[in-house]
Formats: structure tokens, C-alpha cells, sequence
């Protein structure tokens, strides 16, 4: 299939476009493009010259957002309508972030459930795939003010951690701000393309990826052979960072002064903190006022006060060469990314750990991933015939969820052969079968795609809902041809069926089906986040449902009624089909609910103490 352009603002499909490359960052994003006059990968520059923007999106008391600088000068006036870190919630569940809700000042709504994380500004509730499209769409309209041409095609890159559901997360907000995402490229691997690894057939290098930014820090082992890039390990710390070295320094302060916790007096010793590491990176010594105090800083001891930290990033690098079973000696090259590598400490100290004489530190560390992202755009829109681009699947291969919702398993642009696997569960008690239909294309929802295949998974023993762990396999060989396998995980149950994904469909077909997965993108994921929240709902009054049955003696008469009345307003809002009520509603019977669950668990505890059986 050829590669197609499509232009959102007419609809129609242009011959030649710009394929941008896009870092996704924690703290900050950018786009590059390798220009066609240079041949040279570039970051976009405003007029001022910068290239980064905060990834920071603040809404006001309207709920109009705003993403970037100006949203970032937020951070403290409004902390809690100002979101920062969303990378972080990519495809997390409430269970996955539960531990790190102190580090966030927004709200993330947290009920300790599998579902997606959600979080709350006023009544509104927002995805992280909705929070993270506002900054891709800065990035795009950016780029368009810049290049004067409109951008709808984009390389994103992501942390090679990153699962297959924070991936296809990046894609649909990629999507929804109006961008066909042709590939997602993990970042240490964007990095060794920027410095030209990896672009030679005939070469072979083990390279470790040494990314320190200002909140994240990564350490990635790659192997690079015939072209292809495979990481062979990774470890880090997403809580370690430049910001991190900024607070021990402020705290230094503090403590010379014996000042007591004072935000925006801490925040002010913070902003000094930061220009004193940036200078102490090509001078011995600081000096600045703050208010009535005097600072000042030398190189060693500001070497001091982060050495603990570099420390820990040096830790997970040895625990990263342990995974991939490698010594130093074997690595052949070392490269620094993200801004806070300037740092003279950690550069010296990666040298040593490597024991290299050299690291590669060339080009500007905030812009190497998206470089190389714009590399891979480069390769992939045919300007850059050197690399061999291995077939790819054309269009997204997925199966139908609840709410008839399409869940992508493969996505469209994936390199073949290529495997991805997925966990569901049942729905209903005792559940015995479940029917699995396969679907093919771009759309929100399967009645939009073209289903492939279907069959019924039999067998299944029956448990309570939500126990059974059926895991759904998808295998695409280098002939194209899928093989979706269903297994129960705790029975072993299992079957199989054999589809041909591209059976039937012409290039002008898949061409439509993508300039309408496109063009209906906002209707789309307005619809699936509405279906979302109607069926977490209708699980959470099915389930306090069954709770009433079994256990309405604990409960009084006034919370009985409480409880029923506010299932009675969630149905409501069900059938009002208004996304945030549902959702609004639905955390209010969670709330409503919670502590008759701890009363229950508190009951049953008591009675395993006394030798009781827990059913």
C-alpha cells in the first residue's frame, strides 16, 4: 500500500507533505523535521528561538485549556486545575498510579479499580489521552505556524517501557489532535538514529542510552544489527531528575537559613537553584540574592549535594547491563540524552561507570530524541533510501470490547512479522464462553471497521466476574497472516482461528478507511470515553447491586435509601448520555459505597481472627 497524506482542514488527500518527528516528553515536548535543502534532522524554533514546550496543560474557570509556557506560569498560582506529567497516567490504571497521587497536585481519581485513570478539573473529567492530544495539537498547530504548511503526519516517540496499552495510548491522542501517527519509535532508539546508528545494514554495535531529564530518568541497552534495533534491557527511575537536583540544592539553602517550610519562598530558592546548576556546568562558582538572603555555590559543593543522586542513575545502569547480561567492556557506545547530561558531574561519572574515554554528547540533549524521530520520518516518507524498512501491517487489527468499542492490539504501521498480547476477563458470573471478533481499521467503534473473523471461546470454568484471566494473542507471520489464539490462564482452555487481515480490501478502501478515522476522530473518542464511562457505571451498579443483595443487613435504613437514590440518579445520568455527569455520578456512588465495603472487610477480618471462614 502506498503511503497516503491527508490534509484535516479540507479533507482531501495531498500527494506530498511534511512528516514531522515529535519527542513526547514528561517535562518538555518538541517537533523536528529534517529539512530538504540541509538533509540535516532541525528542531522547530519560534521566533525566540525556543524549541521546547513545557508539557503542562492549565484550564481555566471556563475549562478553556492552555499548554505550554503559559500554562506552566500556572503551576503554582492554580496547581489544581494545572496539569503536568500526564506521560506519567499514559495508559495506567487507578491501581497503577495509587502510590504516587502525593506527587501529583491536580486530582486523579483513585477507587483501586483496573479501569483507566481519569483526572478531575472542577466537574470536568478528563483522559490522559485527551490531556496529552492538547499538547500534540500545540506541537502541531506550532509547526504549521513555523513551516507555513499544514501537518497531519507525525512519528511520536515513547520510553522503550512503555507497554502496548501506554503505546496505542499515545496513538489515539496523536489521533485525536489530528495527526495519523505513521510509527511509534522508542526513545534511546530515536537517539542512536540522531547520531547515525543504526542507518547501516551491514552494521553491528551494542549501545547504552543514558537519559536524564528533568523529572525521568532512563537507561536503555540497545542492540543494533542489520538495521533493526532491539532492546536488549532497560531500568530507570521516574522520580529522579533535574528538577530533583534544583530541590536538594533550594533544601541546602533552606537549611543554611533554618527557614521553615515556606512554598513560594522554597519555590523562588528552587528557580535560583536551577540557574546555579546551569551556571556551575562551565563555572566554579555562584552567587545571587533571593529576598533578604545572599546565595552562593560552589562547583564542589554543589557536586556534593547531587552526587547521592547521579549515584542512584549509576545503580540503574548497572542493574540494566545485569538484565541484558553484559559487562562495560561491552558496550561500544555510550549516549547522553536530556537536558540535565550537561551536568559536568554526570558525565564524568557515566565515563568512569563505562569506563570511555569519550561519550557522545554532540548534539544538543534536549532535541536527540526528537531528531531522531524526525530521522524516522525522514526514512519512512522514502526521502531516505539507506535503511531498509521492513513490510508493515497497513491498517490497525484489533477485537471488540464491551460497549462494541474497538481495542487495537496490532497498530497499523506495525513492522511484520510482529506478535502483541492482551489480558480480558469475564463479565458476568459463572460466565462459560466468550465471543471473540476480530476487526480491522482505524475506527473508535467496531460498527465502523470491517470485522475479519469471529469465534466463541468455550470452556471457560465458571468463576465470579472479573476472575477469569482469558489472555487473546495476536501472530501476524511475514505473509500477512493472522492467528489469534484466546487462553484461559487459569484452566489453560484454548483456542485458535487463522484470518488473512488484508482479505478483500483495495488500496482506495484502506485509503477511505483512514481519511474517515481521520476526519471523525474528535466524534470518535467522544463517543468511546462516553461509552467508557456508561459501562464502568452500569459495572458499578451491577456490582453494589449484588452487594445489597448479600449484604443489606450492615447496612441502616438511611444508608439504604441513601444508596438506592443515588443508583437511581447514576441511571439517570446513564440515559442522559453526558459524559462527565456520568462520571461525576458515578464517583459519588463510589463514595457513597466505600465505607460500607470497609465495614464489610473489617467484619470478615474479624471473623478469620476468630477462625472463621472468609466466603
Amino acid at each position: 500500500m502506498g503511503k497516503i497524506a491527508i490534509n484535516i482542514a479540507t479533507g482531501s488527500i495531498q500527494k506530498s507533505d511534511t512528516i514531522v518527528g515529535i519527542d513526547l516528553g514528561t517535562t518538555n515536548s518538541l517537533i523536528a523535521i529534517v529539512r530538504e535543502d540541509s538533509k540535516q534532522a532541525t528542531a522547530l524554533r519560534e521566533i525566540d528561538g525556543l524549541t521546547l514546550v513545557p508539557s503542562v496543560v492549565h484550564f481555566d474557570a471556563f475549562g478553556n485549556p492552555s499548554v505550554g509556557v503559559q500554562a506552566a506560569e500556572k503551576l503554582i498560582l492554580e496547581p489544581q486545575n494545572t496539569i503536568y506529567s500526564v506521560k506519567r497516567l499514559m495508559g495506567k490504571s487507578y491501581k497503577d498510579v495509587s502510590k504516587e497521587s502525593e506527587f501529583f497536585s491536580y486530582k486523579v481519581i483513585d477507587d483501586n479499580t483496573d479501569a483507566l485513570v481519569k483526572v478531575q478539573v472542577n466537574d470536568q473529567f478528563y483522559s490522559p489521552i485527551e490531556l496529552s492530544s492538547l499538547i500534540l495539537k500545540n506541537l502541531k498547530t506550532r509547526a504549521e505556524h513555523i513551516l507555513k504548511t499544514p501537518v497531519n503526519r507525525a512519528v511520536i516517540t515513547v520510553p522503550a517501557y512503555f507497554n502496548d496499552t501506554q503505546r496505542q495510548a499515545t496513538r489515539d491522542a496523536g489521533k485525536l489532535a489530528g495527526l495519523d501517527v505513521l510509527r511509534i519509535v522508542n526513545e534511546p532508539t530515536a537517539a542512536s538514529l540522531a547520531y547515525g546508528m543504526g542507518l547501516k545494514v551491514d552494521e553491528e554495535k551494542t549501545i547504552a542510552v543514558y537519559d536524564l531529564g528533568g523529572g525521568t530518568f532512563d537507561m536503555s541497552i540497545l542492540h543494533i544489527h542489520n538495521g533493526i534495533c532491539e532492546v536488549l534491557a532497560t531500568n530507570g527511575d521516574t522520580y529522579l531528575g533535574g528538577d530533583d537536583f534544583d530541590h536538594a540544592i533550594a533544601d541546602y539553602w533552606m537549611n543554611i537559613y533554618n527557614i521553615p517550610a515556606d512554598h513560594t519562598l522554597k519555590q523562588n530558592f528552587r528557580l535560583a537553584a536551577e540557574a546555579a546548576k546551569k551556571q556551575l556546568s562551565h563555572s566554579e562558582h555562584y552567587e545571587a540574592s533571593v529576598g533578604d538572603y545572599q546565595l552562593s555555590l560552589s562547583k564542589e559543593q554543589f557536586e556534593q549535594i547531587v552526587m547521592p543522586l547521579v549515584q542512584r542513575s549509576l545503580d540503574c545502569c548497572a542493574k540494566a547491563l545485569q538484565d541484558a547480561q553484559l559487562s562495560t567492556d561491552k558496550i561500544d557506545e555510550v549516549l547522553m540524552v536530556g537536558g540535565s547530561t550537561r551536568v559536568t558531574l554526570v558525565k564524568e561519572s557515566v565515563k568512569k561507570f563505562f569506563g570511555k574515554e569519550k561519550l557522545h554528547d554532540e548534539l544538543n540533549p534536549d532535541e536527540v530524541v526528537a531528531l531522531g524521530a524526525a530521522i524516522q520520518a525522514d526514512i519512512l516518507s522514502g526521502n531516505n533510501t539507506e535503511m531498509l524498512l521492513l513490510d508493515v501491517s497497513p491498517l490497525s487489527l484489533g477485537i471488540e470490547t464491551m460497549g462494541g468499542l474497538m481495542d487495537i492490539l496490532i497498530p497499523r504501521n506495525s513492522k511484520i512479522p510482529n506478535k502483541a498480547s492482551r489480558q480480558y476477563t469475564t463479565h458476568i458470573d459463572g460466565q462459560s464462553s466468550m465471543r471473540i471478533s476480530v476487526f480491522q481499521g482505524e475506527r473508535d467503534l467496531v460498527k465502523d471497521n470491517r470485522e475479519l473473523a469471529s469465534f466463541n471461546m468455550k470452556g471457560i470454568p465458571g468463576m465470579p466476574a472479573g476472575l477469569a484471566k482469558v489472555e487473546i494473542s495476536f501472530l501476524i507471520d511475514a505473509d500477512g497472516i493472522l492467528k489469534v489464539t484466546a487462553k484461559e490462564l487459569r484452566s489453560g482452555v484454548e483456542q485458535s482461528i487463522e484470518v488473512t487481515p488484508k482479505y478483500g480490501l483495495t488500496d482506495d478502501q484502506m485509503e477511505q478507511m483512514l481519511l474517515d478515522s481521520l476526519s471523525n476522530a474528535k466524534e470518535d473518542m467522544q463517543n468511546r470515553a462516553l461509552l467508557e464511562a456508561s459501562t464502568e457505571a452500569q459495572q458499578m451498579l451491577d456490582t453494589v447491586a449484588r452487594f445489597l443483595q448479600k449484604n443489606l443487613a450492615m447496612l441502616n435504613e438511611e444508608e439504604h435509601l441513601l444508596t438506592q437514590k443515588q443508583m437511581d440518579i447514576l441511571k439517570e445520568s446513564i440515559e442522559k448520555k453526558d459524559k462527565n455527569l456520568i462520571q461525576k455520578e458515578t464517583e459519588q456512588l463510589n463514595e457513597i459505597t466505600r465505607p460500607y465495603a470497609e465495614r464489610l472487610m473489617d467484619e470478615a477480618l474479624k471473623d478469620a481472627m476468630r477462625g472463621k471462614k472468609i466466603l
